[in-house]
């Protein structure tokens, strides 16, 4: 591979995505954040301090899942469809690179947009004079950047060889059951059926893990709720081998292809 075409073509996405649509999306976090500044301690006062951090990182999530997979999806597949990427693949540009470029692309747009809204979310912690954690929100920012990559990360996996409508639903299908494979398997374990126990434990081993990467609740509880220093390595490790594992066979499955 050739990082400086990778690189080329990852700057070519985030200049693309960061002209159409982020700005929007941030300035609608924004609004929403301080809206709900202003109408939590209406309906909850006395636990605002919980309230106010657990909303504004949900909703950060939620809308950076929506940016993965809606861009995510479209990505690839909206060269195939409009046949751009015959001129992209008859450069010098191999087929690996073209996916790892659009895949980083995408990521540094989901990285610009969760530190937008984070300094969004602690300015008005700052001013509701809510106490916060800042090691503990930090870790869960990481992991949720690491989460929306991994999403980011199935998206493209998906848009090589389907529609961009079927990708997407595919993609938001798998988010939502990746959120609940472990209550899966603990449901499969005490439904104490064998064929039940076989149907989630697989589900488990192919579906990504998300509850692995997701620590919002640990960032509004503080340091202490936060598990081990290997458990947070392991999960990290987790997701990192999780994506590229996708990303390796969204390359196998674009070389297949003939365009």
């Amino acid at each position: 591979m050739n990082f400086g075409r990778i690189l080329v073509l990852s700057l070519n996405v985030f200049r693309e995505v960061v002209r159409d649509r982020i700005l929007y999306i941030i300035g609608f976090y924004a609004l929403i954040v301080v809206a709900s500044m202003r109408l939590l301690p209406e309906f909850a006062a006395a636990t605002e301090d919980k309230m106010l951090p657990d909303f504004a990182l949900a909703f950060m999530s939620g809308l950076g899942v929506i940016v993965a997979i809606f861009i995510g999806t479209s990505l690839v597949n909206k060269e195939i469809e409009k046949r751009t990427i015959l001129m992209l693949i008859a450069k010098p540009i191999s087929r690996s690179e073209f996916i790892a470029g659009k895949f980083l692309g995408l990521s540094a747009v989901l990285t610009v947009l969760v530190l937008a809204m984070t300094a969004i979310m602690l300015g008005c912690l700052q001013i509701a004079k809510v106490s916060y954690s800042v090691q503990a929100i930090t870790i869960a920012l990481i992991f949720l950047l690491l989460q929306l990559c991994l999403i980011a990360a199935v998206a493209i996996t998906l848009g090589v060889f389907t529609s961009s409508l079927l990708a997407t639903a595919l993609t938001f299908g798998i988010y939502l059951m990746g959120s609940i494979t472990q209550d899966l398997l603990k449901l499969g374990n005490i439904s104490r059926n064998p064929v039940i126990e076989r149907i989630t434990q697989a589900i488990y081993l192919i579906l990504p893990d998300l509850s692995r990467l997701d620590f919002k609740n640990e960032a509004v509880y503080g340091l202490q709720a936060l598990p081990s220093s290997m458990t947070l390595v392991a999960n990290a490790g987790y997701g990192i081998f999780y994506s590229v594992m996708l990303l390796s066979l969204a390359i196998l499955l674009i070389s297949k292809r003939e365009f």
